[in-house]
């Protein structure tokens, strides 16, 4: 008799973990491998922050147990935050929420918001957690495709009547991992309409808010007029900051579900670190020199392997966000055969499609978060060592 819940039966391997273990059976061999699989910056996080940080961690005062809700100075720099950025008003007693992470609240919200049997709706392909914390709660998976002459948007429209009367919950993520998509407001004006109709939460996956190219910014779900009625939008310090470490992230938005998800996490844990809270204020409220700094380290990054690809007959557009590119494999071959194809003639590990989702089929991703040499001689490896004849 198995020692789990049943529920755990349907949770497969986190994809991310079985790469690290395929790379370290390699690496035992003696196999030199590039892994452009994991979004892990490899960017160091800004001294400023660093230096906030161990300046925090020597008070005695900080080592007591943290706010449940969040130390009220980082919940105030992230007001400060949304109000320079996008112009939208928090009130950071009750509309601002610390997360050990947003990969933490995102998982969260989940069982705070829904029963057994519950729909939520996630995006296809998205981010493996949303569907994991679905299965974990018990609830039920609806796919909505992201498809690429739709922009990767799904179509609220193709939803049916029946799976929407059971919903209480739709993720959406832009910039998106893995598509790299980018929208404007009018699809969030899209989708808060949608989701007020039916009664249903929108959590907005916004951890790639500032890495953005070419004059790009992306917009916050809240800046539609009415979106806190329905919405909450998730961010992250680690992708902007390369805190990943740190696990710091908030929530923000509609005050009944802020205010449900705190007692969900009352329940569960203690909050974060206090020195971590407040570097991350201080990263907030500091010098925002060092994201455009590093992301014109990712953009130089994304050219040259955008370049790359072209020389071995793969074609990709330059996202406007994020860190990733999703490509198309090669005809004649599915996700998985063209990654394992490029890991036993380069060394160097891709993050098939399918992992992501049913609708990931016939793409692939590439991460940017590796350090520029290295980044290279996987460019190298891959244009001299691959060929895509079978």
């Amino acid at each position: 008799m198995p020692f789990q819940a049943k529920k755990m039966g349907k949770i497969p391997p986190y994809m991310f973990a079985e790469f690290a273990r395929k790379k370290a059976e390699m690496t035992k061999a003696g196999i030199d491998v590039i892994d452009l699989g994991i979004g892990d910056p490899d960017l160091p996080t800004p001294d400023h922050i660093v230096d906030k940080l161990v300046e925090e961690v020597r008070k005695p005062e900080n080592s007591k147990y943290p706010s449940f809700v969040g130390h009220i100075e980082f919940r105030k720099a992230v007001a400060n935050f949304y109000k320079r950025q996008f112009n939208v008003e928090l009130d950071p007693e009750t509309e601002v929420l610390a997360l050990i992470g947003s990969k933490e609240g995102l998982a969260h919200i989940v069982p705070t918001l829904i029963d057994p049997g519950d729909t939520v709706l996630i995006p296809d392909p998205g981010y493996p957690p949303y569907r994991m914390a679905t299965y974990l709660a018990e609830g039920t998976v609806y796919y909505m495709p992201l498809k690429e002459e739709n922009h990767f948007k799904p179509v609220f429209a193709d939803i049916p009547e029946e799976v929407l009367t059971a919903s209480k919950l739709m993720f959406l993520n832009y910039p998106g991992n893995p598509t790299a998509a980018t929208v404007d407001l009018t699809f969030f004006k899209e989708a808060v309409s949608f989701a007020k109709s039916h009664q249903i939460v929108i959590a907005h996956d916004s951890a790639y808010n500032m890495v953005t190219f070419q004059g790009y910014q992306a917009p916050s779900i809240l800046q539609v007029e009415g979106a806190k009625e329905i919405a909450v939008e998730f961010g992250s310090l680690s992708k902007t900051y390369s805190m990943t470490g740190y696990r710091i992230g908030y929530a923000v938005g509609n005050k009944e579900v802020i205010q449900s998800l705190s007692v969900y996490k009352n329940n569960t844990d203690t909050g974060q670190f206090t020195p971590i809270q407040l570097a991350a204020a201080y990263a907030l409220n500091g010098d925002q020199s060092c994201v455009q700094k590093h992301n014109d380290i990712y953009w130089e990054r994304m050219k040259a392997m955008i370049d790359g690809l072209k020389a071995i007959g793969i074609f990709a557009e330059p996202p406007k966000g994020s860190f990733f590119i999703w490509a198309k494999t090669p005809k004649g071959y599915s996700s998985n055969e063209f990654a394992q194809k490029v890991l036993d003639q380069s060394g160097v590990i891709i993050t098939p499609g399918n992992a992501f989702g049913p609708s990931g089929e016939g793409y692939f991703r590439i991460s940017l978060s590796l350090p520029n040499e290295r980044l290279y001689e996987a460019i190298e490896r891959m244009k001299n060592n691959i060929s895509l004849s079978k």
